[in-house]
């Protein structure tokens, strides 16, 4: 939606402090959900022209390589969606003016976190991959995988940033058409470097990297010819030197949204290790469970994106009533989604599995893990809701206390619970993760009836 600024210039800023709100919900979600679906399926893509080029051992090497590269990522996860939030808060107290300042500051702290997160990954990447129980056969190929991802690291931060700029002020259009771009050109690369040129898993790697540095330059060429049009006053001095104050408040509410991010992706790793040792056809199916997993984030991650920038910006301006009907637009949408994918996993679930593998030794596995992809669909609904308000709150404390108790206590614990002291085995491991995904939503609730949501972080904290 375009408006008209202050002296008539046009703004791709939304304000959603007023309006009907679910049709501001949709609207934003909508691209937010096309673009997690987008990158959903070019990841899908590496797993099935690997799995069907290379078979269970590429499968397998592209699963634990993806892992150690997701792990790397969440130094840009937590700190994007920490500046979305920030953004959203400044539209909503009419601070647009901090805007461009911020951004510089976020954008230059973040580069320099990808080029050290990327030069560490390399370090202890065998160790990474020695902890993750690789299997012998697929070590060569996920050490190609992941080294390619890393090398590339630059370029997922990079997006990350120009997309929290973006959605923070309510533009969740032109991130979705930048991920399309990368989508399709991944799908070219896959086939030709991977299928054709017989690169192996480092190849879907590299078609992966490729496509991202195309989205990022495509999106930040984009940003900087527009930043009139979203009230974007920066300046390269903006990148240079930065704002200190503003750098502790994103510092403040980034670092319990990256150990959240990264308290998760270390469970994960912890179970994978796990499922890893019980050889490749586990390991194989692992990947498999892990798009299973993606899918189930789809709809959730939109309206989890699109709730905290609508609830920051209500929360800073005061308009609480609003953010309980946020909430409960969330939660509808999203618990109806769920439902339906749950009813097409029971009656299509060869349909589903056999996307990626025809090998039937790996898809043995399919049928019992079904219960634990209808409780993943349903964690993930309920999850969004809260985090919604967790994250468009600002409560650093909330969301410190969500990261370890969600990513570590609880993953890592009722995966030991279930998978070593049930003995239950790697089925064990995917159902204490399944059932880790609702904790989210108990302390959100715990949160909501306080009535500590209500506090403005924003005059306090974001300065």
């Amino acid at each position: 939606m375009e408006k008209t600024g202050q002296g008539g210039a046009k703004t791709h800023v939304r304000d959603f402090t007023s309006g009907n709100i679910t049709s501001q919900l949709v609207l934003f979600a909508l691209p937010l959900f096309l673009s997690n679906l987008l990158q959903v399926f070019y990841n899908m893509v590496d797993m099935i022209v690997v799995g069907h080029v290379l078979g269970k051992v590429g499968t397998s090497a592209v699963s634990v390589g993806g892992d150690i590269s997701a792990l790397m990522t969440f130094i840009a996860m937590g700190f994007s969606a920490a500046g979305q939030v920030i953004i959203a808060k400044y539209i909503g107290s009419r601070q647009q003016d901090k805007i461009g300042k911020f951004v510089g500051t976020m954008g230059s702290f973040l580069v320099v976190c990808a080029i050290v997160v990327s030069i560490l990954g390399l370090v202890f990447q065998d160790a990474l991959l020695s902890l993750m129980n690789t299997p012998s056969d697929a070590y060569a190929g996920a050490k190609g995988y992941s080294t390619v991802c890393m090398l590339g690291l630059v370029f997922i931060y990079g997006y990350n940033i120009v997309s929290a700029v973006l959605r923070g002020m309510g533009d969740s259009k032109h991130p979705f058409i930048f991920i399309a771009i990368a989508a399709i050109i991944n799908v070219i690369l896959d086939i030709l470097l991977v299928a054709l040129l017989g690169m192996g898993a480092a190849g879907a790697a590299l078609a992966t990297v490729i496509s991202q540095a195309i989205s990022f330059l495509s999106c930040t060429f984009f940003l900087a010819k527009r930043r009139k049009e979203f009230g974007l006053d920066i300046h390269v001095k903006d990148f240079l030197s930065w704002n200190r104050p503003m750098l502790s408040d994103l510092v403040k509410l980034g670092v319990p949204m990256a150990i959240k991010t990264a308290s998760i992706q270390v469970s994960k790793l912890f179970v994978n290790s796990w499922v890893n040792s019980y050889g490749t056809d586990v390991s194989a199916f692992a990947g498999i469970a892990n798009k299973i997993s993606s899918i189930s984030n789809l709809v959730s991650a939109a309206m989890n994106t699109a709730g905290s920038t609508m609830v920051g910006q209500n929360i800073a301006a005061e308009m609480y009533g609003r953010v309980n009907k946020i909430l409960i637009r969330i939660a509808v949408i999203t618990l109806t989604m769920s439902s339906l994918m749950s009813l097409f996993v029971l009656i299509f679930p060869d349909l589903l599995f056999g996307m990626f593998t025809s090998d039937t030794e790996v898809l043995r596995y399919a049928k019992a893990f079904i219960p634990i992809a209808i409780l993943l669909f349903f964690g993930s609904s309920l999850r969004a809701i809260m985090n919604a308000l967790i994250n468009g709150s600002g409560n650093y404390r909330i969301n410190f206390a969500t990261a370890i108790l969600d990513g570590i206590v609880m993953r890592i614990g009722l995966a030991l619970l279930f998978g070593v002291a049930f003995k239950m085995k790697h089925y064990g491991f995917w159902f204490g993760d399944a059932l880790a995904g609702f904790t989210p939503f108990w302390i959100g609730l715990v949160f909501y009836i306080s009535g500590r949501w209500r506090s403005n972080n924003n005059k306090k904290d974001t300065v």
